[in-house]
């Protein structure tokens, strides 16, 4: 194997910054160094266990916030851009895809930077001075992982790159590609590693650290990617080992401490954040009721939930239905700040979901818009209240006018009729630098005194009931995914929309939203810019809010979670054996979880199959996990672009080029400092 140190990709850091991190990021036994020099710290248990928590820093926020969120993601068919929508034309459609992309460029240079901690920390754990072997075998055996996660990640996204095992302060100007089969070769040896020698519980219970499971989930995933390549290992193809990890792990999830919810609700529920269950790899979230939490160090905040929200503003203004802005910031203390309106899903995925069957639909996009009061936040502290939350009950109550009436569609029956609020805030203020976090509660239908006894606790303050009912009066806007005629519309009080009158008619593929008055048929017009909004990213509760910043969310994002493990055991199982049978046994545990009456799932719905095929995967991973950083990587190892994206993401297609566009371009800021560029090579950008 080639080793290179590259310059660009491996950075110098100053040490008093990387026990800052350590102290902010991952909130473990603080470490004071003081005045001790590098090597003194870093060959003391100590200071070498505060350095190895780097390896977990470029996980949250700057990688997983949003950068890889969306490389994960876009340009598949899955999502695409919604009303005048061209921010992202290079990941979304690959159109004008440079490699001069900066979205692409940060991937490859957090990745980087996490790989050479991870380096670091493995070289200098020989060195140590003193400490357990156990606990010194533990935290490399982690930083093993990470480092393995990292080289997942960039192999899939750029495919042939240098492969960096070791820590040298020698850059290499000059570096060479390592052939896809050596990368994955040493990814499986970290994960073997990391599986041998990690805990079933996490090291000093710290749920942020990795653990068996993690190893096991991730290397059954390095398998099913690398299977896409051609790879075997020892006489097996990397689609058998997939589905022998997949099945270790599924029948034998009690001995490694995994789970699978039993209710598709509860995957995404405020109480599940911090400590969920059914994940596999976390990225840990600040928590501003720590102690060390400090929101001027560490990575930058993710941002990834706001890209998939339409903004209200565009569609109804704020002196209409809708009464409080979302695209200034710090203004919804409900919805925060959606100034983006990015990312939109297409045709295709939003029909995968058989939402009178299937709760996955009403936990994962939200298609029924409210206002939001603030009474708790009031009754308890006054007018000392934050301003987004000091909201009577009757500021958040909208009366339905003649002009309204006209305006949406909506009978003139409801002239003088009431739209109340769905949700109320509390205020709390968490720390210094986090400052409010505005926990959610429901008002009760059909309670209308904005009396704090009408509230009550939701799991998922963000999901709301499906289908919304004709008589609901909490919601002033619905897009129903049941066609709905316009006699059944102007008979509600709220503006309703049908999601398929959103998208073009000359697109069949469901790819292309509507973009002008004149092919819009919605009046108003502006009701054009809604689409459903994929709220997984969207933590709403007491500790996901950085309420100085409506932007940003501080609750964990889930990286993997045991969901995936059936899938990819559905998948390899297709593709190992060609037994539908038994990947339909996979794809049932899930699609059984998801049934709103378990009689539905033994009944005549289409819920249960009898047998699978690979289009059933698809949708499968489509329902279950969209938007969770593995669709691009899923559609890449079945070499499936060119035909999901010809029939379901027409604008994708028409620019998608197969023999450039598996790979992601190597970044122009990386090929500007090393002297080999033409060489190296762009990957044909």
């Amino acid at each position: 194997m080639k080793f290179s140190i590259i310059k660009g990709i491996l950075y110098k850091c100053g040490l008093g910054v990387l026990i800052t991190l350590y102290i902010s990021s991952c909130s473990l036994k603080e470490f004071n160094p003081v005045s001790l020099s590098e090597e003194d710290v870093l060959t003391r248990f100590d200071g070498w266990k505060a350095y190895q928590s780097n390896c977990y820093t470029g996980l949250w926020g700057s990688l997983i916030g949003m950068q890889y969120g969306l490389v994960s993601e876009l340009g598949t068919d899955l999502w695409t851009a919604p009303y005048s929508g061209d921010n992202l034309r290079d990941l979304m459609s690959y159109e004008q895809f440079t490699n001069s992309s900066g979205i692409v460029n940060n991937v490859w240079t957090f990745a980087w930077g996490s790989i050479k901690d991870c380096n670091k920390t493995i070289e200098i754990a020989g060195q140590l001075t003193d400490g357990k072997a156990s606990d010194i075998q533990v935290l490399v055996a982690e930083a093993r992982f990470l480092r393995a996660y990292y080289y997942s990640v960039l192999v899939a996204q750029f495919g042939e790159l240098p492969l960096i095992v070791i820590d040298d302060p020698v850059k290499n100007l000059s570096p060479k590609r390592n052939s896809v089969p050596e990368i994955y070769t040493q990814i499986i040896a970290d994960l073997k590693f990391a599986f041998e020698n990690l805990p079933v519980t996490p090291y000093e219970n710290n749920p942020q650290r990795v653990t068996k499971k993690s190893a096991l989930g991730l290397l059954a995933r390095v398998y099913a990617q690398g299977a896409g390549e051609g790879l075997s290992e020892d006489g097996k193809t990397y689609w058998v080992r997939a589905k022998e990890v997949a099945e270790m792990l599924i029948n034998n999830m009690g001995a490694y401490n995994a789970a699978l919810y039993n209710d598709f609700a509860e995957v995404f529920a405020a109480a599940n954040n911090r400590n969920n269950n059914e994940v596999l790899f976390t990225a840990y979230g600040l928590n501003p009721y720590n102690s060390s939490y400090d929101y001027f160090t560490g990575n930058s905040k993710p941002n990834l939930y706001l890209h998939y929200y339409p903004k209200f503003d565009d569609a109804f203004g704020t002196s209409d239905v809708f009464k409080r802005s979302v695209n200034s910031n710090t203004s919804n203390a409900y919805y925060g700040r959606l100034n983006q309106q990015f990312i939109a899903p297409t045709k295709y995925l939003i029909n995968c979901f058989n939402a009178a069957y299937d709760k996955r639909w009403e936990n994962t996009f939200v298609t029924a818009f409210t206002n939001y009061s603030g009474v708790q936040a009031t009754t308890s502290l006054g007018s000392g209240a934050p301003a987004p939350a000091r909201v009577s009950y009757n500021d958040a109550t909208v009366t339905l006018t003649a002009a309204m009436c006209t305006k949406y569609g909506i009978d003139a029956s409801h002239v003088g009729e009431k739209i109340y609020p769905y949700v109320d805030v509390n205020a709390r203020n968490a720390s210094q630098n986090a400052t409010w976090q505005y926990i959610p509660m429901i008002w009760s239908k059909g309670a209308y005194s904005g009396s704090i006894s009408n509230l009550t606790t939701a799991a998922n303050a963000n999901v709301h009931p499906y289908p919304l009912t004709a008589d609901e009066d909490r919601f002033f806007a619905y897009l129903s995914k049941v066609p709905l005629t316009p006699a059944e519309k102007s008979a509600r009080r709220y503006v309703t929309v049908n999601i398929d009158d959103l998208f073009d008619p000359s697109d069949p593929t469901g790819s292309t939203y509507k973009r002008n008055e004149s092919t819009n048929g919605l009046k108003p017009s502006g009701l054009a810019t809604l689409f459903p909004a994929m709220m997984k990213f969207n933590h709403n509760f007491d500790g996901g809010w950085l309420g100085g910043n409506f932007q940003q969310k501080l609750g964990n994002i889930m990286i993997m979670r045991m969901a995936e493990v059936y899938l990819i055991a559905a998948e390899a199982t297709l593709h190992a054996n060609s037994d539908g049978a038994a990947a339909a046994n996979y794809l049932n545990v899930l699609r059984r979880r998801a049934c709103r009456n378990i009689a539905d799932f033994n009944g005549a719905t289409g819920m249960q199959l009898s047998t699978a095929t690979m289009n059933d995967v698809f949708d499968e991973y489509a329902r279950e996990l969209c938007g969770e950083f593995n669709r691009w990587a899923l559609l890449k190892r079945n070499k499936a672009f060119e035909s999901r994206l010809s029939l379901y993401n027409k604008r994708a297609a028409a620019s998608f080029v197969a023999t450039k566009h598996y790979n992601r371009p190597i970044p122009f800021n990386f090929l500007n400092q090393i002297n080999n560029a033409d060489e190296f090579g762009s990957n044909g950008y």
